[in-house]
C-alpha cells in the first residue's frame, strides 16, 4: 500500500496514470528551462554577452554526468521495491543516496572550482567569454552538494510515483531565481557571477523542501537518520544499474563537449546563436525526456510486480505519446522562437544562427524522444550496461566520428547540427532491434521465478 504524494504504477489504466504522472514532471522540466531562460535573457536585457553560460554547459554536464547517472540507480531500485512491496529496503537506498550525493558534491566542488579554467581553455572557449565563463563555472561548482542532493531527492520521488512535489519545489525556487537573477545582474551589475549565484541559491531552497519532504515521508520515499550510510547489497545493485547510465551520460555529455568546441570555432558570434538556439530546443527534449523517464518507473515498478504485460504496453503507449509531444513542441518552437530570440539579441547574425540550428532540430527532435523511450525501458528492465552499450555506439561515437569525416568536409554550422537527427535514428533502430529479444529473455526469467515460487510453497 502506498502513502499519500505516491503512486502505484502496476494497476489501472496505464496512458491515464502515465500523463497524470508524466504531466507535473513536464512541468517541472519546461519550468527549470524557463528559469534557465530567464538567466540569458536578463544577461541579455542587463548588457551582458549570454555566450558565457553557454559555453560552460556541455562541460559542467561532462563533469558531473556520472555521478547524476547514479541516481539513475536509486530510480530503479526504490521503484522496483515499491512494486515488490520491500519498503524497508527503499527506505535503505533513500538514506544511501543521500550520502552518496553529500560526498560527491563535496569532491566535485573542489575539481570544479579549481580546475575551470584549465577545463575551458581545453574545449577552446573564446578568449572573450573565458574570464566570465570561468567565474560562472566556479560559483556552480561551490553549490555541487545542493545540486547532486536535489537530482537524488527527485529520482526517489519520481520513483513512488511523486512528480507533483518536486515541481511545487521548483515553482518556488524559481521565483526566487529570478528575482535574485533581476537583483544581482540588473540591478548590482554583477553579470554571470549573479546569475550563478542566484542559481545555487534558488536550488539550495529546494533541496531543503526536498529533504524535509523525504524526512516527513512514510512510504517507500521515507528518510530515516539510521538510513544514511552504506548497505553493500543494496549499493551493490544501485552502482550496477547506476555506473552504466554515468558513464553513458558522461561520454554523451564529452561527445557534446566536442560539439561545443567545434562549434566554438566559429567564433563568439556563433557561440551566442548556438547558446539562443539550445534554450529553444531544449523545451522539445525535456517535455519528451518527461515520457522516458515516465516509461522507467513504469517499467521498473511492474518488473518488482513481475507484470510483464504490463510493461509490453506501457512501452509502446510511451513511445507513441513521446513522439505526439515531440511534434507538437517543435512545431510551437518554430513559430515562437524568433520573435523571443530578439528579445535576447538584437545582433541578426545571432538570430540567423540560432534558426539554423532550430530548423534542423525542432523538425527531427521527436526522433530523440523515440531513442529515449527505448533507453529508459531497458534501464527500468535493469539492463542499464545494455543501454549504455547501445548508446555510446548509435550516439556518442558516431558523432565523434561524423564531426572528425563529415564536419572536415562541410564545416558549417548546419553540417555539424545534422549529426544529431542522423545519430537519434541510428541509435532507436538499434534499440528497437534488442528490445525484443530482451523483453522475452525477461519473461522467460520472471516465469521461472514463479515455477520456482510455486515448488517452494508445495
Amino acid at each position: 500500500m502506498v502513502a499519500r504524494h505516491e503512486m502505484d504504477l502496476t494497476e489501472g489504466p496505464i496512458l491515464k496514470k502515465l500523463i497524470i504522472y508524466a504531466l507535473p514532471l513536464m512541468a517541472t522540466n519546461i519550468l527549470q528551462l524557463l528559469f534557465n531562460v530567464a538567466d540569458v535573457v536578463v544577461l541579455g536585457v542587463a548588457g551582458y554577452d549570454v555566450g558565457p553560460v553557454g559555453a560552460t554547459g556541455a562541460l559542467i554536464n561532462l563533469i558531473i554526468g556520472l555521478f547524476v547517472g547514479l541516481s539513475v540507480g536509486a530510480n530503479f531500485l526504490v521503484a522496483k521495491f515499491v512494486g515488490s512491496g520491500e519498503k524497508e529496503r527503499s527506505e535503505k537506498v533513500v538514506g544511501m543516496s543521500m550520502l552518496i550525493a553529500a560526498v560527491v558534491g563535496v569532491v566535485l566542488s573542489v575539481i570544479g572550482f579549481f580546475c575551470a579554467r584549465a577545463f575551458l581553455t581545453w574545449m577552446d572557449c573564446p578568449p572573450i567569454f573565458l574570464d566570465d565563463a570561468a567565474k560562472y563555472m566556479q560559483i556552480y561548482f561551490l553549490g555541487m552538494p545542493i545540486v547532486l542532493l536535489y537530482n537524488y531527492c527527485s529520482a526517489i520521488m519520481r520513483a513512488v510515483g511523486d512528480t507533483v512535489r518536486p515541481l511545487i519545489y521548483l515553482i518556488i525556487a524559481g521565483i526566487i531565481n529570478v528575482g535574485l537573477n533581476f537583483m544581482l545582474t540588473y540591478w548590482l551589475r554583477m553579470g554571470v557571477s549573479g546569475v550563478a549565484i542566484a542559481t545555487v541559491v534558488s536550488q539550495c531552497i529546494s533541496v531543503i523542501l526536498a529533504v524535509i519532504s523525504l524526512a516527513l515521508s512514510k512510504g517507500y520515499s521515507r528518510l530515516r537518520f539510521k538510513n544514511i550510510r552504506i548497505f553493500k547489497k543494496e549499493f551493490t545493485e544501485m552502482i550496477r544499474v547506476g555506473l552504466p547510465a554515468g558513464v553513458q551520460g558522461c561520454v554523451f555529455a564529452l561527445s557534446n563537449v566536442v560539439i561545443q568546441s567545434t562549434i566554438n570555432s566559429f567564433g563568439d558570434t556563433a557561440v551566442n546563436g548556438n547558446t539562443i538556439a539550445a534554450q529553444f530546443d531544449g523545451f522539445i527534449y525535456n517535455a519528451m525526456f518527461a515520457v522516458a523517464l515516465s516509461c522507467m518507473s513504469f517499467v521498473s515498478q511492474n518488473l518488482g510486480a513481475k507484470n510483464i504485460g504490463r510493461i509490453k504496453r506501457t512501452v509502446w503507449i510511451s513511445l507513441f505519446t513521446s513522439g505526439i509531444v515531440g511534434i507538437i513542441f517543435g512545431g510551437i518552437i518554430l513559430l515562437v522562437a524568433v520573435p523571443v530570440a530578439k528579445i535576447m539579441t538584437d545582433e541578426l547574425l545571432e538570430i540567423e544562427y540560432a534558426w539554423g540550428r532550430l530548423i534542423i532540430l525542432a523538425t527531427t527532435y521527436f526522433t530523440c524522444g523515440l531513442m529515449d523511450v527505448m533507453s529508459n525501458t531497458m534501464r527500468g528492465l535493469g539492463k542499464s550496461t545494455l543501454a549504455m552499450i547501445v548508446s555510446l555506439s548509435g550516439s556518442c561515437l558516431f558523432r565523434i566520428l561524423w564531426i572528425n569525416t563529415v564536419c572536415r568536409f562541410v564545416h558549417t554550422p548546419e553540417a555539424l547540427y545534422w549529426v544529431y537527427p542522423v545519430s537519434w535514428v541510428l541509435t532507436f533502430a538499434i534499440f528497437l532491434a534488442i528490445y525484443f529479444p530482451t523483453i522475452k529473455k525477461v519473461s522467460a526469467k520472471i516465469e521461472n521465478e514463479r515455477e520456482s515460487d510455486i515448488s517452494v510453497d508445495t
